[in-house]
C-alpha cells in the first residue's frame, strides 16, 4: 500500500506472497558442456554429469582423480584453497543414459570439464557402477 494518507490499507497479512523454489534441474534441458553434481548429501558433491546434445550424462570413472575433480569444482564457480576429492566407482549411486567421457585426463589450467582429453563420446568398456563423483 502506498503511504498516502487518503488511501486505506485493508490488506492482511493472510495476503503477503511467498515463494517456494524446486530444483528443477534434475532432468531438464542443459547447455552443451555443463556438469552438475547429483546424489550427494549437498552441493558441492556428487555423480558428475555432463551435458552433450541436450542431455544429461555420467562420466567414467577409469583415471578419474583430484585433478578431474578440481576442474568440475573450478566450473561449477566453487571457491576452494586445495584440491578437490575425487570417488569412483559410483560412490555417490549409478547414473542413467549415456556415458560420455571415458578415461579424463585434466590439467590444472583447465576452466571446464570438455577442455579436458578423454577417450571418444559413447566409448564403451564402461559402466555406471564405474561413475565418477
Amino acid at each position: 500500500c502506498s503511504k498516502s494518507s487518503t488511501i486505506t490499507c485493508t490488506y492482511g497479512h493472510n495476503e503477503d506472497a511467498g515463494v517456494r523454489c524446486h530444483d528443477d534441474t534434475i532432468g531438464s534441458v542443459c547447455n552443451y558442456g555443463d556438469v552438475r553434481l547429483v546424489g550427494g548429501s549437498g552441493q558441492y558433491e556428487g555423480r558428475v554429469e555432463v551435458c552433450i546434445a541436450n542431455q544429461w550424462g555420467t562420466v567414467c570413472s577409469n583415471s578419474w582423480d583430484s585433478t578431474d575433480a578440481t576442474v568440475v569444482c573450478k566450473q561449477l564457480g566453487y571457491a576452494f584453497t586445495n584440491v578437490a576429492t575425487a570417488r569412483t566407482n559410483a560412490y555417490f549411486g549409478s547414473g542413467t543414459g549415456h556415458i560420455y567421457m571415458v578415461d579424463v585426463t585434466c590439467s590444472t589450467s583447465k576452466t571446464s570439464l570438455l577442455q579436458c582429453t578423454s577417450d571418444p563420446l559413447l566409448s564403451g568398456g564402461c559402466s555406471h557402477s564405474q561413475d565418477a563423483g
